[in-house]
């Protein structure tokens, strides 16, 4: 925070300057002195999360008769204060920190202390009352469950729901066209344009249902554990009475974990979350590889769709038209993917009773949810809600594939229909015309065979 002015504060380790407008003391201070990293702070949704969790212990903490109503009140006056949209610009904290994230945890504590303060009048301690019957160690993994369970449940689920909904409203849009299949980008038997989309649905709802599972393990929390899992210097009531807060207060199905020394050595649900993001990367980037070979072209590629123009496509070369959403979306999962390996070797590392890289964990996780829930929104929108079918191109390619004497392997036999198919690509003329000559069947019955349409509902065209 820029300031030219500066005020004297002292912590346990002795005195510094901090400017004078901050909310912050010096805890905040030190680590912004220790971590000037990266210039990437914690994400906002983490540092709501915190917020959402200091109000939930001060609850429990009122509740259990450690704390009076009028301090309760004043740290969730300032937590609902932070939450509701301001004063992030105090939360300058690197995200490479302190690996247990306590410099994020007493930033939140000072800032909260102090706004608190500042709003209702009540004189309230960073340490003895916002960090009471807590611990960094179990403050921040909770905020990270708090954190990733809210934005899956808020945005990324609902996103992925539209983008299976678009996809199945063009579904029903195109189930009459008919188009050449690929296998190994070469030509292949004919689908329709319906089927070809249907994989793209159900890879989305495979997804979909995926998260879910582990969504049950996300919105467990570990807090109540403090220090090392044994809850030392808490009620043992603590921990589920704030669980049971930060559900009522978030509107989400929050649970304690079942095993809280789990809880704060290891991250696998962070990581199982991030893995199950990883395999909706996968799939986004094939659904947007795929428009972009269909929108190939226009005249040089294959051109089977238009995707709606969004912007010019080039500098220098004047009517160019390029995929830009596709583009976009396949980066987003280069960094879902790189963000997973990131996470993967965070999860590792917890020594015996702690975790040690979860700054680092969160803002990836939360980063991979963000970005993967825009991505779905902007590909339904801006990419299948609106592309348009180039059918005369479609059905030229069928006319010429020779894939389709495919059709009668069962009446010619291999060998017969690759010489079949052979000739027709040697000559450069249609399946149908070759199979006339080169075989006793009459063109009736081949152009049966050899319907594409027919060819898609499976089976023997012929029966």
């Amino acid at each position: 925070m820029k300031s030219e002015n500066t005020r004297i504060v002292k912590d346990s380790m002795g005195t510094l300057q901090v400017p004078e407008n901050a909310l912050y003391g010096a805890q905040t201070q030190r680590a912004i002195n220790n971590f000037p990293i990266s210039g990437i702070p914690m994400p906002h949704s983490f540092i709501d999360a915190i917020c959402y969790v200091k109000f939930a212990c001060s609850e429990a903490n009122l509740e259990l008769g450690l704390m009076s109503k009028e301090k309760a009140n004043a740290i969730q006056t300032a937590a609902k204060a932070v939450i509701d949209g301001g004063y992030y610009e105090h939360f300058p904290i690197d995200v490479f920190q302190t690996g247990s994230g306590t410099s994020s945890n007493m930033n939140a504590n000072e800032v909260l202390a102090t706004l608190g303060n500042q709003l209702t009048g009540v004189d309230i301690h960073p340490n003895d009352d916002l960090n009471m019957s807590q611990s960094s160690n179990d403050v921040i993994p909770t905020a990270i469950h708090v954190a990733a369970s809210i934005a899956l449940e808020e945005k990324l689920l609902p996103a992925m729901q539209k983008l299976a909904q678009t996809i199945q409203k063009r579904e029903v849009e195109l189930d009459s066209v008919v188009k050449t299949g690929r296998t190994h980008l070469m030509d292949a038997m004919p689908v329709r344009m319906s089927q070809e989309l249907s994989a793209w649905r159900a890879q989305i709802e495979d997804n979909i249902e995926r998260l879910k599972d582990t969504q049950k393990r996300i919105q467990k929390l570990v807090i109540g554990g403090t220090a090392v899992g044994t809850g030392v210097n808490a009620d043992p009531e603590f921990g589920r009475l704030t669980t049971a807060n930060l559900a009522t207060i978030t509107a989400m199905h929050f649970e304690p974990m079942d095993n809280l020394f789990m809880g704060l050595n290891a991250q696998d649900s962070a990581l199982e979350l991030s893995g199950q993001l990883n395999v909706l990367a996968a799939s986004l980037m094939k659904i947007a590889n795929d428009l972009r070979w269909m929108n190939s072209g226009p005249l040089a590629g294959l051109g089977e769709i238009q995707l709606p123009a969004l912007q010019p496509g080039s500098s220098i070369m004047p009517g160019k038209v390029n995929p830009v959403i596709p583009e976009s979306v396949c980066m987003v999962a280069a960094q879902i993917m790189g963000n997973h390996t990131a996470i993967t070797v965070g999860a590792q590392a917890g020594n015996f009773q702690l975790n040690v890289m979860l700054p680092m964990i969160a803002l990836n996780l939360l980063q991979s949810l963000e970005i993967s829930a825009t991505a779905c929104t902007q590909l339904a929108d801006l990419a299948i809600e609106g592309f348009t079918v180039n059918e005369a191109n479609l059905k030229r390619a069928l006319e010429a594939n020779p894939i389709l004497v495919t059709a009668l392997n069962t009446v010619v036999g291999y060998e017969k229909g690759a010489a079949i198919a052979k000739e027709a690509y040697a000559s450069n003329r249609p399946v149908l015309e070759v199979a006339l000559e080169m075989t006793d069947m009459d063109e009736v019955t081949l152009k049966k065979y050899l319907d594409p349409h027919l060819l898609t509902l499976g089976g023997n065209p012929s029966i």
